[in-house]
């Protein structure tokens, strides 16, 4: 049996289904992402995030940035910044932030964005059906990264270990023995 072209009771394309799932996934994330109020759970909810995108860059055709946003984005800086995170949270902080003063004037820069992005989509000439999503040549691009641009590809792997290296090595000091590294 084969799925049928349209999604059958709402008459869509299985691809414009996903890209609104997806892009409701890639909204919700990234508004838990701020408005979350414990930090590690906003950094999962990043994470999530950088996965839908993922997912956005696979369905409009380029599956190397979408593996590429899986490797980087979702493998490394977040697992980073969620590490960083970890080992300097402290809960001596102070609970009223600098930050939180300031929520009246987000919020009216979130309406006149909004605003704005409700007058681009409503005045633009948008054509009724996207053009033939157009392949990329991922093999070209992987053997120039893989071939000609190999020593800055390694330098940043061992650039994210020695990261990772001085992490574990700052979590595992004693908090008495101070001093420099």
């Amino acid at each position: 049996m084969t799925i049928p072209a349209t999604v059958p009771v709402l008459g869509w394309a299985w691809d414009d289904l996903l890209f609104l799932g997806l892009a409701g996934i890639l909204l919700g994330a990234a508004l838990l992402v701020v408005l979350g109020r414990d930090i590690i759970h906003s950094g999962l909810w990043m994470m999530l995030c950088f996965g839908a995108l993922a997912g956005v860059y696979a369905l409009l055709g380029a599956p190397l940035v979408a593996v590429a946003q899986v490797l980087v984005y979702v493998g490394a800086i977040s697992v980073l910044v969620l590490f960083a995170i970890m080992l300097t949270q402290s809960k001596a902080g102070p609970l009223r932030l600098v930050f939180h003063r300031q929520a009246w004037v987000a919020a009216i820069a979130s309406i006149v964005l909004f605003a704005l992005f409700v007058v681009v989509v409503a005045e633009g000439d948008w054509p009724q059906r996207a053009a033939e999503v157009t392949r990329t040549a991922t093999d070209q691009l992987a053997r120039l990264l893989f071939n000609d641009y190999v020593l800055p590809f390694e330098g940043v792997g061992v650039l994210l270990l020695a990261a990772v290296i001085g992490g574990v090595y700052l979590a595992k000091r004693d908090p008495g023995q101070g001093g420099s590294l």
